[in-house]
């Protein structure tokens, strides 16, 4: 792969991530800061699987956007990027028991233990508006 090809990737996919972390949203670039950031997170913790998708684009990253405007919030807000943070996202992968691989998905975790998760096909047919109500639920029930 040509250098030229890999900074037009990377310059492709940066509005990508600046989707999530310009609302706040820290991102794990490799396994290292995932095992530091997920096995022992006290508190609730959101874990979102960015992806380059139509639907990551289109309903996930704006519904958990929305989302983050409710009055109860996760205490740490994370992402990995499929597909280009490779390893990372294998590892906060390993948290996701028992759903398989699912990108773009969204992870919600207290003290460390899955508690919400909701899968790509979960997310394809549905609007920002459904993924933030199911977030907001979520968030009322664990977040408070």
């Amino acid at each position: 792969m040509s250098m030229s090809f890999e900074r037009y990737m990377l310059d492709m996919v940066q509005p990508m991530r600046d989707d999530l972390t310009r609302i706040g949203i820290t991102e794990l670039r490799t396994p290292e800061e995932v095992e530091q950031a997920l096995p022992d997170s006290k508190g609730t913790t959101l874990v979102v699987i960015n992806s380059v998708c139509g639907c990551a684009a289109g309903q996930a990253r704006p519904g958990v956007a929305e989302a983050l405007r409710h009055d109860a919030l996760p205490d740490h807000l994370y992402t990995v990027f499929a597909g280009q943070d490779k390893e990372a996202t294998a590892k906060a992968r390993e948290y996701f028991a028992p759903y398989p691989p699912s990108s773009p998905s969204i992870a919600l975790l207290k003290d460390g233990e899955l508690v919400h998760f909701i899968e790509r096909h979960q997310i394809e047919n549905r609007s920002a508006d459904d993924i933030a109500a199911d977030l907001t639920d979520a968030f009322d029930r664990f977040c408070r």
